[in-house]
């Protein structure tokens, strides 16, 4: 992410035409950007961008949407709280919502929410400052004095059930202590209370210690640590991560007979919860200051890791008085500590080759403490950047940690640049495989199209024998990673030379409890040869989509295997014929053409076709569903619960019917089908004037046959 890309667009303030299309412009973009690192932070675990950067989109926006109110839409993210609610555990709903907090980056912006604090109650009304803990948020709801729910906070109105994994805390009371029960409001059933499960440095040391050791990917941050833990499904699991907690809030106050927030800190101690001792009651604008600051400096000594410090209006009074605004409580506000920056030296500029075989520069650095942790590297990004900073290897360079998660370089300090610094030149082979790489136009990275390239290996390994590929029943990533690492398996192709004996006798990497290497043993292999047999007569259209082509998704594998009889014919096709197949544009069609050039992956192919795997589209009857949709484009959004179908189902029975099915909103798309939580597609169906079905009109088309009349 560049410094442009987090500078506030320069919009005329007038209401003109082109003032407003440069502004929806970009607040498309944005909206697009925050929703994915959403996704990322909240679903996967595992960001791709610093708090910073996350902080700086949102401001960005919100300050875009202020300033043209009349482009603003219910899913923007800041109409609402973000989050994100996974399928594996039970879905729960918060008795009140859990909104998010405004953000002061500086002690200026803090000021600036006391002198609104200030006008809003006509004094500066007295406040409690408390860190805020670096940790994953929790709710616990309380029935009777007992603990019998646990949720993560989802996406604000509705989290995930961790009870078993919550259990494991050792911290967490499974019960109110009786002296804290007589401020509980007998007229309320449960007790919903709130706080930050957070993982102590130390744990989180010795925890990437050990993930290293086993060979597997170290935790980004304690934060990440802690709600990765939280969601394991083993509870075991959890119990072994040695997490711990801060409980600071009640989602009701009125469920308690406390008056403020510091008497609540009181009770939620006497009740056996573990709070925060950090904590303050501040009158000032001064005293508020202090404690910010006092707060950064003990910083690294902490056992924990802040981001912050939250101020609140103490008197829960006057907290109603204000109220809440779409996303945020109107008074409190998390001032956030400027990132920590530290100088060192760039030894060396290597080169990473990604899954999908983008090759990123990284740094390689001095070892230097950031924001709690040791850094030793810090991607680069791509070619574009690395010059654009101008680092050199040999370079002095100031590296930065924001939010405690991706190191970055921010750039070279100049005065002690060496005589003998070196500019980096950027590779014209893959390190990995040696095949030339290109770079595509309109994009900044390079790239590996082998399909044989070692360092992609892996995940082209799995994507073929994932469900939505070629289904290769019980192939997962452990017996998968150790085909690799014996070196029996390189490419999709060897999967269909497996022997019984190769199977059988594969060394899982583990011992029993003799020392003895385990082994897969002869029933997991036979299973396995089964279902390898079986792959080989999947469809035409799965089998294109299991190659892992650049940019060839579901839809774009069977537009190709609707257009072409066979793989021989999609590998003979020109880019300009490629392109008229419907829902291909010049982009894809040169990444397909590009594909099937690449010596590597012509042989790989032949290998498959020799196997028996299937090149050709059937032959078989044709559907006699009525076509009653044809010449029709949909787009599907958001998830279909009230049919209780996937987006796949429903992509099916429309293709059936004759419809195509596109994965982008375009003025040709036909009818955009949004369900439950449905994002950013819908708001461009609206801006096109695309017309736009609910589950129940995609519920009659699937009756009927016949498409709505609009």
């Amino acid at each position: 992410m560049t410094q442009q890309d987090n500078k506030l667009f320069d919009i005329p303030a007038d209401d003109n035409e082109a003032a407003l299309r440069e502004a929806s412009k970009r607040i498309d973009a944005l909206r697009r950007e925050i929703e994915h690192h959403t996704y990322l932070y909240y679903a996967l675990d595992a960001p791709e961008i610093t708090d910073f950067a996350y902080d700086s989109l949102m401001r960005e926006l919100r300050e875009l949407e202020d300033k043209h109110p009349e482009l603003i839409v219910a899913t923007s993210p800041t109409r609402r709280v973000g989050g994100y609610v996974g399928e594996q555990f039970a879905p729960v709903t918060h008795e009140q919502r859990m909104y998010s907090l405004d953000n002061a980056m500086d002690l200026e912006e803090l000021d600036a929410w006391m002198t609104k604090i200030e006008e809003t109650y006509g004094h500066l009304p007295e406040l409690c400052c408390e860190l805020k803990i670096d940790g994953s948020s929790i709710a616990l709801t309380y029935e009777d004095g007992v603990l019998v729910r646990a949720a993560t906070r989802g996406d604000g109105t509705t989290g995930e059930d961790v009870t078993a994994n919550i259990r494991t805390i050792k911290d967490i009371p499974l019960h109110l202590r009786d002296e804290a029960m007589p401020a509980v409001d007998p007229a309320f059933s449960s007790i919903e209370l709130r706080g930050e499960v957070y993982m102590p440095k130390s744990s989180f040391e010795a925890l990437n210690h050990a993930a290293e050791a086993n060979g597997k990917a170290p935790f980004a941050n304690p934060r990440n640590a802690a709600a990765g833990s939280l969601r394991q499904k083993d509870p075991h699991i959890t119990a072994g991560r040695d997490l711990s907690t801060f409980i600071y809030a009640v989602a009701n106050t009125a469920s308690l007979e406390v008056s403020g927030q510091w008497e609540l800190l009181q009770w939620l101690k006497s009740a056996g919860f573990h709070v925060n001792p950090d904590v303050a009651k501040c009158k000032t604008r001064e005293e508020v200051k202090d404690f910010c600051k006092a707060s950064l400096e003990k910083r690294d000594s902490l056992a924990y890791e802040i981001d912050g410090v939250v101020v609140k209006v103490n008197s829960f009074a006057e907290q109603a008085a204000s109220g809440f605004t779409s996303h945020a409580p109107r008074w409190a506000i998390a001032y956030k500590f400027p990132p920590e920056e530290k100088t060192t030296v760039l030894t060396d500029i290597t080169v990473q080759v990604g899954r999908t075989g983008v090759l990123t520069p990284v740094a390689e650095l001095s070892p230097v403490v950031v924001a709690g942790s040791t850094v030793s590297r810090a991607t680069l990004h791509n070619e574009d950047e690395v010059h654009r900073k101008d680092v050199r290897i040999g370079d002095t360079v100031i590296v930065r940690k924001a939010g405690d998660v991706i190191p970055e370089v921010l750039g070279p300090v100049l005065a002690l640049r060496p005589d003998d610094a070196l500019v980096w030149q950027a590779p014209k082979t893959c390190p990995s495989c040696g095949m030339p790489v290109i770079r595509e136009a309109g994009e900044s990275a390079l790239r590996c199209v082998s399909i044989d390239c070692p360092a992609q290996a892996l995940e082209r390994l799995l994507h073929w024998a994932s469900r939505e590929a070629m289904d290769i029943d019980g192939m997962g990533e452990e017996i998968i990673g150790r085909l690799v690492e014996v070196g029996r398996v390189s490419d999709v192709a060897d999967y269909y030379s497996l022997t019984q004996a190769d199977l059988e006798m594969l060394d899982m990497g583990r011992t029993n409890k003799d020392g003895n290497p385990i082994h897969l043993g002869t029933t997991v292999a036979l299973k396995l040869l089964d279902a390898i047999e079986q792959s080989k007569s999947r469809s035409f259209d799965r089998v294109i989509g299991g190659l892992g082509i650049r940019h060839v998704g579901k839809n774009t594998a069977r537009d190709l295997a609707e257009a072409f009889p066979s793989m021989e014919a999609i590998a003979s096709a020109e880019i300009d014929e490629l392109s008229e197949i419907h829902g291909i544009g010049e982009r894809v069609a040169k990444a397909i053409w590009v594909f099937f050039r690449t010596p590597d992956n012509v042989q790989v192919i032949e290998r498959l076709q020799a196997a028996g795997v299937t090149m050709a589209a059937s032959t078989g009857e044709a559907d006699d569903t009525p076509k009653t949709l044809a010449g029709l484009t949909f787009v599907l959004t958001g998830s279909l619960d009230e049919l209780g179908l996937t987006r796949d189902e429903a992509s099916d029975r429309l293709r059936l019917m004759g419809a195509k099915m596109s994965s982008s909103v375009s003025g040709k798309t036909s009818f955009v089908v949004a369900g439950t939580a449905a994002g950013s597609k819908y708001d461009k169906a609206i801006k096109l004037g695309v017309p736009v079905l609910d589950e129940a009109q995609l519920a009659r088309i699937f009756e009927t046959g016949q498409p709505p009349v609009v």
